[in-house]
């Protein structure tokens, strides 16, 4: 993004926070030679981000390089999924984001500068003591609010750490990016500190190089590792997840899946699922997500009490069971959720988000333009035409002929490019 540099703050951002003197140097004996890897999510809405780096700690930890993964996550919802051995899991106290996209606390009743302040010094502690090879950012180049910029600069001052900027395919339409990469000054950011990009997508589905007009120093730092196939992440994760669906997955007949993500505005379409009348020898399973307004919930727990052919359910980290079991999935349209579909080949509808952003609307356009799933806009919601859907006959669609799902057996590759030769930390010159 050539044209957004025009935001550059009053100091250039990395020599702006260098401390005077030698780089910080470790020798062999300094530590043992595991490979050490730090994942950023800030989760300030929904558990995507979480979810998303859950994986790739997985996919790394399961790697040739066995590293040892420290996750920093924004959701405490972090502590409900297994963790493979290897990865373990730093909380962060909690941020929301409103519907008009403005960042607050969730829980405590603290400033958001102060809250800001308080996440910040903890990322930046847990990374001087954990020292990690590899930290690895989730979307936003300097933290949520900036809460980064402390431990941002004294990584890359110690010159032992590479910094990898993680990104989905699709972030947003191409103006609210370059006017929100402006104001946080992320293309600075990408310039100075980081050393790849990693886009966990397929530039044949949307190429954020072109749709964003990345800079040449940025588009240079960018890999494409496809999309993950989460039907490989039963052999990374850890056991012991323990959800409540075996009856569900037993059950006999048509099983018809809808997912709203976290739930915090999946209202809508829950609401319109939860009153189709499903035909005989169908059934539908409605995961409503950890923060679906209480009203909402009280609602549909009464729908579910009095339809035997609907089953509730307010949280599952086995989400993976219930997709391979599905029939049919509606859905709305997270990375992390079309992926899945994508990865089991699943006939699905997708009921995409179309404010604070457009990522939701603009990656289920894609992937129908390539057949890949049917769209409704929320406006044209409504049971009956969830029920209509259902109705029509459909053919799984053939994905892995269409789009690279290779991610996960890409990632360790990826890591190895940021490692020296033997994985002790490595001390570049100014």
């Amino acid at each position: 993004m050539d044209h957004l540099g025009a935001a550059v703050p009053a100091n250039d951002l990395a020599t702006a926070c260098f401390v005077p003197g030698e780089r910080a140097t470790m020798g062999a004996g300094d530590r043992s030679n595991e490979v050490r890897v730090a994942l950023y999510s800030h989760d300030t809405m929904g558990i995507g981000h979480l979810r998303r780096n859950l994986l790739i700690a997985e996919a790394l930890a399961a790697g040739s390089s066995r590293a040892d993964i420290l996750l920093i996550a924004g959701a405490r919802e972090a502590s409900a999924f297994g963790l493979p051995r290897g990865v373990d899991c730093l909380t962060l106290p909690s941020l929301r984001k409103d519907e008009n996209g403005k960042y607050d606390s969730l829980r405590l009743h603290l400033k958001l500068d102060d809250l800001i302040e308080l996440r910040g010094r903890t990322i930046e502690t847990a990374l001087d003591h954990f020292r990690p090879d590899v930290f690895i950012v989730d979307k936003v180049p300097r933290g949520v609010q900036g809460e980064l910029d402390r431990a941002l600069c004294r990584l890359r001052d110690q010159g032992r750490t590479a910094l990898v900027l993680g990104l989905r395919d699709i972030l947003d339409d191409p103006a609210t990016v370059e006017r929100e990469w402006r104001s946080t000054a992320s293309e600075e950011a990408v310039r100075d500190f980081y050393d790849a990009i990693w886009v966990y997508g397929d530039p044949a589905v949307y190429d954020p190089v072109v749709e964003y007009s990345f800079s040449k120093t940025a588009a240079a730092k960018v890999r494409y590792t496809g999309y993950p196939d989460q039907r490989k992440r039963s052999r990374y994760a850890s056991e012991g997840a323990g959800d409540p669906i075996e009856h569900l997955l037993s059950a006999q007949g048509e099983l018809i899946l809808c997912m709203v993500g976290g739930g915090q505005d999946g209202d809508q379409l829950a609401e319109a699922f939860s009153q189709v009348e499903f035909a005989p020898g169908t059934f539908g399973v409605l995961v409503t997500g950890p923060f679906m307004p209480a009203d909402v919930s009280r609602r549909l727990k009464l729908r579910a009490a009095s339809n035997p052919r609907l089953h509730l359910l307010t949280f599952v980290t086995d989400s993976d069971s219930l997709m391979r079991r599905a029939d049919r999935v509606i859905a709305m349209g997270g990375y992390n959720t079309v992926c899945e579909i994508l990865a089991f080949e699943k006939v699905a509808l997708v009921v995409p988000r179309v404010k604070p952003r457009l990522e939701q609307l603009i990656r289920a356009e894609r992937m129908r333009e390539l057949g890949l799933l049917d769209l409704i806009l929320p406006d044209a919601l409504t049971p009956q035409s969830i029920a209509s859907w259902i109705a029509e006959p459909r053919l799984p669609p053939p994905v892995r002929d269409l789009i690279d799902m290779n991610a996960l057996a890409r990632l360790p590759s990826l890591l190895g490019e940021l490692l020296p030769v033997s994985p002790i930390h490595f001390s570049p010159t100014i």
